[in-house]
């Protein structure tokens, strides 16, 4: 026969129930908060969303859109510059500063990344912000969850629903409007004419960005995201955290407003709990640093409001190191970070340089298979060769064909200008002609070279061969 079960003490929590190997997910009313950190963060979100959802709209040129990665033209709109898969050094770079930058601010001041600009973060706050329109406040939501569905309660719950579908499908519809021209994509959605492939992802992202930042929420930080698994590795005594400042908070206690807390034999702490109920993933920050917290400090914010209304001094929740906590001197300019900044800022002026100087044309020369030589009347030898000329620049241009590598080569029967559209790749087929007497080997090495008319300085080589017959009479002549 089991033992009876003791009830718990009067104010102690109840023992949470064996539920096996996992437990059951609690959900999280997060409370709103205001203060100045609030501030910062919604600062953040319009800025960073304000991006998001402009940036497609924006053109450059003419009529050319800004910022466009259209994979079927194999090519990236980026302002003024043009990038071609040949350009994939550039993306790469931008991903080894992106994770540079990442370590960088970690090892300084800890998860602000995830707190003000994560898309998790931003997303979920606009969501939140939703919810609280038509469910009320964290108390209002929590009656609402408990009761009873009604008119009432279907009524908030569909508005809610209906407000979150739409927003994820515009979402959607912005985030494939990165990869197809939007303006084409607004009028095809509009017309009914959306292709199979761009209806699927407008889903798919949509549906994404409803169930992340509507349902799993600090699920995503807490058990999806691996940021927040190895960012112990980052952080040292000197890294800024959000801290709970215990020797000036405890013993906690509730108290009257005016209370001497030295008198009255307790800490700064009136354990009014309301740093819990701020926070986005359901800690409680007075336990210590843990991997769910993402630095958004709305504790901060909170907790300085209580001790403003208390007459305490601000400050018993706040950034600060566990060096400082300590009463120990705190460093920021330290190894690692000095390493991190260094190599960030020589991989940023290189990849900067590099993108500046870049010349916007390409040339890549193929020799015709079918045709290797043609011997003409005059007993000259013609070669046939594809010209392929990649404009990278955002303005079309003329380019000048030419060539060296032997004694009288020139261009036969090819424009005196070659007109290529921006952000374009044009095919052009050009003859070279050399005289006999200039060939000494059946394959002679040359060199093709494209300019711009109007910018001499825009050039392009590419090597390649001149082939001609070739016998052992030919050999002892030139002997």
């Amino acid at each position: 026969m089991p033992p009876p079960r003791r009830r718990p003490a009067k104010g102690a929590e109840p023992a949470a129930e064996d539920t096996g190997l996992y437990a059951e997910h609690r959900k999280v009313y997060p409370r709103e908060v205001h203060g100045r950190f609030a501030r910062l963060r919604w600062g953040t979100l319009f800025l960073t969303l304000g991006t998001f959802y402009l940036l497609p709209w924006l053109n450059w040129g003419h009529g050319r859109q800004a910022f466009l990665i259209d994979l079927p033209a194999r090519k990236f709109n980026f302002f003024a510059w043009t990038f071609w898969p040949q350009d994939l050094i550039y993306l790469t770079g931008v991903l080894i500063l992106s994770a540079l930058g990442l370590f960088l601010f970690t090892a300084v001041a800890g998860r602000v990344w995830c707190g003000y600009a994560c898309p998790q973060t931003v997303w979920t706050e606009v969501f939140l912000w939703f919810e609280r329109v038509f469910e009320g406040g964290r108390l209002a939501r929590m009656k609402l969850d408990a009761r009873p569905w009604s008119a009432e309660k279907l009524l908030r719950k569909g508005g809610k629903q209906l407000t979150w579908v739409a927003f994820s499908l515009w979402t959607g519809f912005t985030f494939v409007g990165f990869f197809v021209p939007i303006r084409e994509l607004s009028v095809d959605v509009l017309h009914g004419a959306i292709g199979p492939w761009e209806t699927f992802w407008i889903l798919f992202y949509g549906l994404a960005t409803y169930g992340n930042a509507g349902f799993l929420r600090e699920q995503v930080c807490t058990y999806m995201c691996p940021y927040a698994r190895f960012q112990g590795v980052m952080f040292d005594r000197n890294t800024l955290i959000i801290s709970y400042d215990e020797a000036r908070g405890e013993p906690r206690g509730s108290r009257r407003k005016g209370t001497d807390p030295h008198a009255a034999g307790l800490g700064d702490c009136i354990d009014c709990t309301l740093c819990v109920q701020v926070c986005p993933t359901g800690i409680d920050i007075r336990h210590g640093l843990q991997y769910q917290c993402i630095s958004c400090a709305a504790c901060i914010d909170v907790c300085d409001s209580v001790m403003d209304r208390m007459g305490y001094a601000r400050g018993l929740v706040r950034y600060t190191t566990e060096n400082a906590l300590e009463d120990k001197p705190s460093r920021l300019l330290r190894p690692r970070v000095l390493i991190y900044t260094a190599v960030l800022l020589v991989l940023s002026g290189a990849l900067i340089g590099s993108v500046l100087t870049r010349v916007p044309v390409r040339l890549d020369v193929f020799h015709d298979r079918h045709t290797l030589y043609r011997e003409l009347d005059s007993g000259a030898i013609e070669n046939v060769y594809m010209l392929r000329i990649m404009n990278m620049d955002s303005k079309p241009h003329d380019y000048r064909v030419g060539a060296s590598g032997l004694s009288g080569l020139r261009v036969r029967g090819a424009p005196l200008q070659i007109e290529v559209p921006a952000g374009s790749v044009r095919e052009v087929p050009v003859r070279l002609v050399a005289p006999r007497a200039s060939l000494t080997r059946p394959d002679a090495p040359i060199t093709i070279r494209i300019a711009a008319v109007r910018q001499p300085r825009m050039t392009a080589t590419a090597p390649s061969r001149f082939l001609a017959p070739f016998t052992s009479d030919d050999h002892a002549d030139s002997d």
